[in-house]
């Protein structure tokens, strides 16, 4: 992470599309192994984590700084979901068509963080007269 205010936002959004990105290949490996005997799918925690961060008194630039300090104790776990509840015989738990909706959410979510993280940079830009 860069270690000054100006990157503050920048450093969060970066934060959540490497859990984005993550997720996403959580959910593909749930999807391939959808045939998988007794396997339980799995999911990615991360935006409790950054809420929890967030959470205090002030403005959003000050509670993203004050975030951005501890900012290598934001992360994302996989776990796995739903370890007593299996929708077949074979003790599988995966739905194949609510991961693809899982999946096409996350890919979504991944792509406007990163439109995100493009568009502060453009105002670094424009801020230091680059543009």
């Amino acid at each position: 992470m860069i270690n000054t205010g100006i990157y503050n936002y920048i450093d969060v959004l970066d934060k959540g599309a490497d859990a984005a990105w993550t997720r996403n290949e959580v959910l593909a490996n749930n999807i391939a192994n959808d045939d998988t005997p007794g396997y339980k799918r799995k999911d990615v925690a991360f935006n409790v984590y950054l809420e929890e961060a967030l959470l205090s008194s002030g403005s959003l630039d000050e509670r993203v700084s004050k975030a951005c300090t501890r900012i290598e104790e934001i992360h994302s776990s996989v776990y796995t979901d739903n370890v007593n509840l299996s929708y077949r015989l074979d003790g599988n738990n995966v739905d194949v068509a609510t991961e693809n909706v899982y999946l096409a959410e996350n890919q979504i979510r991944y792509n406007a963080l990163i439109d995100s993280m493009n568009q502060e940079f453009g105002r670094i830009e424009i801020a230091l007269g680059k543009k």
